[in-house]
């Protein structure tokens, strides 16, 4: 493997010409650049990163924690800020909190102690200490799909409430009028604000909410399916279970198929976060899509702002209805439709 001797003197310049050339230093005249980078090809030299971030005080390594890599929609996304990153020189870690937020603070101490340029986080709650220090401590860092209130950093993430009141408007035109929720986590803002906004989005069309029809969920399939049995079990059951994620759809479906049932004819099921499974399944699920590649893509470009001295905005995409044929829709006039997340 060739050193950085070795393009020296390929090149006939000093190995401090040759550092000079790599770390993209103004003073090396065109001439001397060109031969060294000739040099670089010509030997196929790899300068050595580790060195380099400690005479840089850069390692162009950024942190990623997300919530649960088992979701399709955080395995998108996580996939959209690689690609990102390693399309502008930068190398990405990953950690799985799994919604817990011990493990959230292990990953980021970790990343931290690694000595990362920055750290893009979707928080599992509003209460890490860890990360408020982080952030005051000025941390370059952003997060992505959740945030914490009141916390001065940079928020990627899709408004959905849009598109959850554009669902309620389809259901309620489909003529379904008991509409029940598998909420989310109430610690994370995602969890609260869709249950929130989906309670609105009834009032406004003359609907309540009533507590027998707002089950409390965890963004896991397995609590889908204990909240939809429960919802089955009433001696009204609702006409509509809407799940605020797509692990929960999934439980809630298996819970209704267990039961002997069929959807919609006896039970109608609608999700947030769209997946390409979803057009698969029988039948097909009406969903709220987010741009989940733009949203990766937007939160590595605001990170990367912040490493570099600018000051990045929040970003904050549509959400959008994917109309399938899960509530009761007429086959002919919606046929399946896919959704893309590029």
């Amino acid at each position: 493997m060739a050193s950085i001797k070795d393009v020296a003197a390929e090149a006939g310049v000093s190995v401090a010409t040759v550092s000079r050339v790599l770390n993209e230093h103004p003073s090396v005249s065109a001439d001397a650049r060109a031969r060294v980078l000739a040099a670089v090809e010509v030997l196929g030299y790899r300068p050595n990163a580790v060195a380099r971030s400690l005479r840089t005080d850069q390692t162009h390594t950024l942190g990623l924690v997300i919530s649960d890599v088992m979701n399709p929609y955080f395995t998108e996304l996580a996939r959209s800020v690689e690609e990102e990153a390693r399309a502008l020189g930068y190398s990405v870690i990953i950690g799985n909190a799994d919604e817990r937020p011990d493990l959230q603070d292990h990953h980021v101490r970790n990343l931290l102690d690694r000595r990362i340029d920055g750290l893009l986080v979707s928080p599992t709650d509003g209460g890490s200490p860890l990360m408020l220090d982080a952030a005051r401590a000025g941390t370059p860092m952003v997060f992505v799909d959740r945030w914490i209130p009141g916390v001065d950093v940079p928020v990627v993430r899709a408004d959905g409430q849009s598109a959850i009141r554009d669902l309620v408007a389809h259901l309620h035109a489909l003529g379904h009028r008991r509409l029940a929720i598998i909420a989310g986590p109430a610690a994370t803002t995602t969890g609260r604000e869709r249950v929130e906004v989906f309670r609105t989005a009834l009032a406004a069309h003359g609907l309540e909410l009533p507590d027998a029809y707002t089950g409390q969920g965890d963004f896991q399939a397995e609590s889908g399916r204990r909240v939809t049995e429960g919802f089955l079990d009433l001696a009204e059951p609702p006409e509509v279970v809407f799940a605020a994620d797509n692990l929960m759809a999934l439980g809630a479906l298996d819970a209704i198929r267990a039961r002997g049932l069929r959807v919609p004819c006896d039970i109608a099921l609608a999700a947030f976060d769209d997946i390409r499974w979803f057009v698969h399944t029988d039948p097909p699920i009406t969903a709220i899509a987010q741009p989940t590649g733009e949203l990766g893509r937007a939160a590595v470009r605001a990170l990367i702002d912040r490493i570099e001295g600018r000051t990045p905005r929040s970003v904050t995409l549509p959400a959008r209805l994917v109309v399938r044929r899960s509530c009761g829709e007429d086959p002919a006039e919606n046929p399946v439709t896919n959704r893309s997340t590029s």
